[in-house]
């Protein structure tokens, strides 16, 4: 197979990127870990895990479990997996292994070790230059996109043009696409609307009502917009540039935000709903089986926004549930009073 786009990951996002690639009639190359899941996918044309309904032309895969050699044969690379796992799985490749690729990051998380985005860790341990990173974020569900429902992806990075070359290649009868430049807001603005999600979940435990919530989201996203702002205001400051104006209004923000603490596909929103029903941490990620990102994003974000210094309630106050073990109906009781 020809050198082409590849994808590192096998969850349900990375199932459903390869579908939207395939359907495209792109050929891929495919990194999943575990052999057995290669062989069921070779044979059966499905994933056995993940979006069980999509099935693979398998003629437009060339599936791997040899990190190196699949990250050689291609030119660009989708990120998939879990921020949590990004740097153990990264670990296999060598220093230069990113030289002269176009990374395209599907991880809606910081990488806790540090607190870094994915941009940066990528910078700090592959030296990948900015104008080679790009980034996809929402509002998409990865069971929509097997089931072929309408949804849209923004695509961001440093050049409209560059981007728009890759947004091109996903973009389908089903999959329509948007371009920004707004590399940084955009991954911000992912990580905030997970931690969000499970605020919103913990509500519905709680047996709060759609009254509630509605007005719990509008506080949301009054504190993602004040972060990403006094963000975007200390890098200008630090740079010495004037401070860019974003739409925070736009899909990949509020959107984005939306779907995340309304659809019952989301995890998150699933994860903060056991919270509220009294489940242990512990117990709630046994039960979901799968990574709710703003589990380890609200401990990230907590400790990002010491230096930001933004005022952030609803996050502050999950990552006390999920982090410090205070009670949900406690946190929640001392959040009632103060949304306007």
């Amino acid at each position: 197979m020809s050198k082409s786009i590849g994808i590192i990951g096998s969850g349900s996002w990375a199932t459903a990127l390869a579908k939207i690639l395939t359907d495209n009639g792109h050929p891929i190359h495919w990194w999943i870990r575990n052999d057995e899941t290669i062989r069921h996918m070779q044979l059966r044309h499905h994933n056995k895990h993940y979006l069980t309904s999509v099935y693979f032309d398998t003629s437009l895969l060339s599936l791997s479990s040899d990190l190196p050699a699949m990250v050689a044969a291609c030119d660009e690379l989708v990120l998939a997996v879990p921020s949590a796992f990004l740097e153990d799985v990264l670990s296999l490749l060598p220093p230069d292994a990113l030289r002269n690729k176009k990374i395209i990051s599907a991880i809606k998380g910081l990488v806790p070790s540090n607190n870094d985005l994915i941009g940066q860790y990528l910078y700090k341990q592959f030296e990948l230059p900015a104008n080679q990173y790009f980034t996809i974020t929402g509002p998409c569900h990865a069971e929509e996109v097997a089931n072929e429902k309408l949804s849209y992806l923004t695509f961001s990075g440093a050049s409209l043009e560059a981007t728009q070359a890759i947004a091109d290649k996903f973009t389908g009868s089903f999959l329509q696409t948007i371009v920004n430049t707004d590399v940084v807001g955009v991954q911000l603005a992912a990580v905030l609307k997970n931690i969000y999600a499970l605020g919103a979940g913990i509500a519905h435990g709680l047996e709060y009502g759609d009254n509630f919530l509605s007005v719990l989201i509008t506080n949301c996203f009054r504190e993602m917009q004040s972060f990403l702002e006094k963000y975007e205001e200390q890098k200008a400051a630090v740079a010495g540039t004037s401070q860019m104006v974003h739409n925070y209004s736009a899909s990949a923000y509020l959107g984005d935000l939306l779907v995340t603490c309304y659809s019952l596909h989301s995890r998150n929103r699933t994860f903060g709903n056991m919270i509220g029903k009294g489940y242990s941490v512990k117990a709630a990620q046994l039960e979901l089986n799968m990574v709710a990102e703003g589990y380890y994003a609200s401990k990230c974000m907590y400790e990002m926004n010491r230096q930001i210094g933004a005022y952030m309630p609803v996050a502050q106050a999950v990552y006390a549930i999920l982090w410090q073990q205070v009670h949900p109906s406690e946190a929640f009781l001392s959040l009632e009073k103060g949304f306007i």
